[in-house]
Order: C-alpha cells, then structure tokens, then sequence
C-alpha cells in the first residue's frame, strides 16, 4: 500500500510550490491520489474531461490517432498540470495519455474549482496563467502544423513541376549525344561524293530553321501524317533507304519535296542520302537544343516564382506590393494540383490597380490557403477564378469556386480556429484563421459568400 501523498511532494508541483500549507492541505483532502504503472493508460481519447491532473512523479505521454497511427504530440513531466484548468472551456479529452514510468498523480475535480477559487484565489490565478500558456503553445504549435501541411502539398506539386522539364533535359541529352556522335559519319560519307561547293551551300541553308515553319498554319494530325507519307517517298525515289524517319524532323523544318528537291538536283545521285540523312540530324540536334532551353527556362521560372512565393529576397517589413503578382506566383506553385483535376482557371485582374502595402510571404500565405480550399472543394473540371478589383480606398482580391458550396450550418463557423470539416489528419482548423488575421493585420478584413453555385472569399486591403 502506498504512503499517504504529503504536502512536501505536493509541493513538488510548481503551480503549487509557496502555497500556504491550508491550501495544501485543502488540495490533499479533496483531491484523489493516484499510481499508474509504466505505460498504463492515464486516459482515452474521448473521455469526458473532468479532472486538472499534476503530476508528482512519473509522467503522461499523450498520443493523438491520426491516419491510422498513435502519434506522439506532447508530455507531461513530473512537476507540471494538464488535464481540466479554471474556466477551461475543454470538455473532451483529444489523445490518449499513457503513464511514462510508475507515476504518481493528484486528480482534482472541475465541479471543485468554485471552491478552490473561495479557498486559494492565488492559486486559481496561476493554474488561469497556465492555461494562457497552454493555449498560446498549442496554437503556435497548430499553425506550424498549418504550415507544415501547406509546405508538403506545395512541394509535392513543385517536385512534379520540376520533374517534367529535367527529364526532359535527360532525354535531350541522352539523344544529343547519339546524333553528335552519328553527324561526323555522315559528313565523311557526304564529302566521300565531293558535291559541288554550291550544292553544299544550298544544303547548309536549308539546315537553318526556316521562317515559314514557324508561321505556317496548323494542320490536323491527319493531314500531317499524309504529307509524312508523301515526303517518305520522294525520299526512297531519292535512294534514301529510310526516309520515314527523316520525313518528321525535315516537315517540322518547313521542309517538303519541292525545297528539296532544288538541292538534290545539285548533288550527285550517290551523295543525297548521306545529305538528306545530315540535314535532318542537324535540324534534329536545334530542334534538341531548344528543347534543352525551354525544359531550363522553365526550372528557372519555378525557381524564380518559389523566390518570389517564399520572399526570400526581401525582409519581412511592410513594402508596396503588387497582388496580381503575389497571386500568379503562388498559381505557378499550384501548378501540379491544376492540372492533376483538370482545374478551369480563370484570371480577371483590374487593369492599373494600385499597390497594397503589406508583407509578400504573409499574403502569398493568405492566396495559399484560399486557393487550397478552393482546389480542395472542386470536383475534376471544376473552375476557379482569381480576380481584383478597385473598391474605395481598397483592393480587392477575391479566390471564387463552382464547387458544391459551404453547407449553411457551417458558414458561420468558418473562420473558427481548429474548426475543420475534413478528415482527422488531413487539417487543422486554422488556414482560414490564420489568413483572416494576417489580412486583419494589414488593415483589411476577409468575408466569404457561398451557395449552391459555389463559394468565394474577398480580402479587402488598404491601397498603399
């Protein structure tokens, strides 16, 4: 049978340390004095919560059950309270707390606190100042996890973005390095013939890009794979034994018989299939080279619009911002999530809009959160619309779906921190909190509209 539990190992408890020994005493008479072994179970996820527990010796590990897994969010140590505090508003235990070694804890319950308030108001006073604490960590805790989340979405559509344009530059390469190493055989077996000065002239001028491939009207793939055909087999009247596979490259050139011709009427017989065959591998290692540059361009771009999204460049002080700019960074970074729902977008930005003054990485973090839910609340092909408009002495900036629409019961709670709809696991109620209060911030102020034909949130910001 365990000894008594005595003031001095109350005492222990620093909510408690200094209190008069009546307030101990009081503590000790109405309180309940209980062991746990290691890893027995202190409470379950969705119990009532009754009890304010300190911990004498010993300590609670609380897990929280998400996705299917016991994930461990806090402790509590010997020598602190958890559990139900003075006017506390938590009515139902979130995790599940396990005993950490044999621990030793001293229950009181709620319906004593008015009491407690009458015997110890300097007690009741610190166990209030615990509980603020308690709020403050575990919202800065929640809006890191907030965060946290929105990182892992955005770089998971990033890491796509990025995939496609390097594999693109791997199979660039990778062809590159087969037409490079195949051109100087050509060559030799072209200058083999020894065609006429003028006849290799005409022949290099048709390896230049021509100006009317690039202006030539669209032809359905119909209609291209036909001119294919006719190209591959003036190409075998040419003794070219593999002219379907040159056919492609030289018509995307803007290169047909007829042009071709005029080169071969200047080339030995024997000379034009070597021609033909290194005219369409120079035109092939351009048209590579260009692949190459847009594939890096658009790494650069993604580079760029991440810099641009994350303000790595600039401080975090208030400066003159463009909207427009803050938003289309911040699609380039959805870019992924767009297309994987085949997402309609659609921009209707005011021309001329004057600039906001505010911080980039803290609006970009408000469109991030808007345009989540919004993708989010879209069926596949749903449409999205960003716009901005002028309204007297603001800009106006507003995110609209033509999802299902926020059901009546919960618009009025929508910007209630830790209030959420979706899955365990999958949010933490605080997006919309945490943009309402960063717009609050710059002076401005958020409202959503909903219905049956879709949702849209509006910030309003002071001009600059």
């Amino acid at each position: 049978m365990p000894t008594p539990l005595t003031a001095a190992e109350l005492s222990t408890v620093t909510a408690f340390a200094g209190l008069p020994d009546d307030t101990l005493a009081w503590l000790l008479a109405h309180g309940e004095d209980r062991h746990y072994g290691p890893d027995e179970t202190v409470v379950q996820a969705g119990d009532a919560a009754q009890y304010m527990m300190a911990v004498v010796a010993g300590g609670i590990q609380f897990y929280f059950e998400r996705s299917g897994h016991a994930e461990p969010v806090f402790r509590i140590e010997a020598g602190q309270v958890s559990g139900v505090l003075p006017y506390s508003r938590l009515r139902t235990i979130n995790g599940r707390g396990v005993a950490v070694g044999e621990t030793r804890i001293l229950l009181l319950h709620r319906d004593l606190f008015p009491e407690l308030e009458r015997t110890s108001p300097d007690l009741i006073q610190r166990l209030v100042g615990l509980m603020s604490d308690r709020v403050r960590d575990q919202t800065r805790s929640q809006e890191r996890d907030e965060k946290l989340r929105a990182l892992g979405k955005l770089s998971a559509g990033l890491a796509h973005e990025l995939n496609n344009p390097a594999a693109a530059i791997s199979r660039a390469a990778a062809t590159l390095g087969a037409r490079l190493t195949a051109q100087p055989e050509l060559l030799s077996a072209l200058a083999s013939h020894c065609p006429a000065p003028e006849a290799l002239h005409a022949l290099t001028l048709l390896a230049h890009p021509q100006p009317a491939a690039a202006g030539a009207p669209a032809t359905s793939a119909l209609d291209r794979a036909d001119q294919e055909d006719e190209l591959a087999d003036w190409l075998e009247t040419q003794a070219v034994p593999d002219g379907s596979a040159l056919a492609s490259t030289l018509l995307a050139a803007g290169l047909g018989a007829p042009a071709l011709a005029e080169v071969a009427a200047l080339l030995p017989p024997a000379a034009r299939p070597a021609a033909f065959a290194w005219l369409e591998g120079q035109l092939s290692t351009q048209g590579l080279l260009r692949d190459v540059q847009e594939a890096s361009s658009r790494i650069s771009t993604l580079v760029d619009n991440v810099k641009t999204y994350s303000h790595m460049d600039r401080g975090g002080d208030f400066a003159p911002l463009d909207v427009a700019a803050g938003l289309e960074s911040t699609l380039n970074i959805f870019g992924y999530q767009l297309r994987a729902k085949n997402i309609r977008l659609t921009r209707e930005y005011a021309p001329g809009l004057p600039q906001v003054r505010g911080q980039v990485s803290s609006l970009n973090q408000v469109w991030t959160n808007l345009i989540d839910n919004a993708v989010d609340a879209l069926p596949p092909g749903g449409g999205l619309t960003l716009r901005t408009r002028l309204a007297p002495g603001f800009v106006q900036v507003c995110v609209a779906d033509d999802g299902p629409g926020i059901p009546a019961d919960v618009l009025p709670h929508i910007f209630e921190p830790f209030y959420t709809t979706k899955q365990a696991g999958e949010g933490t109620g605080l997006g919309l909190d945490i943009a309402q209060r960063i717009v609050q911030n710059h002076g401005g102020r958020l409202e959503v509209t909903s219905g049956p034909q879709g949702t849209e949130f509006c910030a309003w910001l002071p001009v600059a």
